[in-house]
């Protein structure tokens, strides 16, 4: 599934995010800190999939310039019914680089809402940060 610029910005359930926000609380529990980001995605991947959920992972997002489609410029970890980004991360803190990184792909996706969730934290809530454009 290709990601581009829409007409229209996507609105994003708060019900949705509610979900979302407890599914990666619930994996952090049970996993804890330390393990690749990779995990993390699969594993949310599953859960969020497990609950009925249409999970999109490693989305491609194309850079459009001058309505001209120059080609898929980047990758989003996982995209929740067309409305929310997910940018997974386990790093020992977020920086400013991650703030832009999501920042950018919610500009090309057209979605308004997105989360950078570091699951390399004692407890899940002070990995999870909003972000809204």
């Amino acid at each position: 599934m290709q990601y581009m610029n829409g007409p229209e910005p996507v609105e994003c359930d708060p019900q949705l995010i509610d979900l979302v926000l407890t599914t990666a609380i619930t994996v952090h529990r049970n996993l804890g800190p330390g393990l690749l980001e990779s995990i993390y995605q699969r594993v949310m991947e599953r859960e969020l999939q497990s609950q009925g959920l249409k999970v999109a992972s490693q989305c491609p997002i194309s850079v459009i310039w001058k309505g001209e489609d120059v080609g898929m410029g980047f990758r989003a970890d996982i995209i929740v019914e067309r409305s929310l980004l997910l940018e997974l991360k386990a790093v020992q803190e977020i920086i400013p680089l991650h703030f832009a990184q999501v920042i950018t792909y919610l500009k090309m996706t057209s979605i308004k809402r997105g989360f950078i969730l570091n699951f390399n934290v004692p407890v899940m809530k002070k990995g999870i940060k909003r972000i809204s454009i």
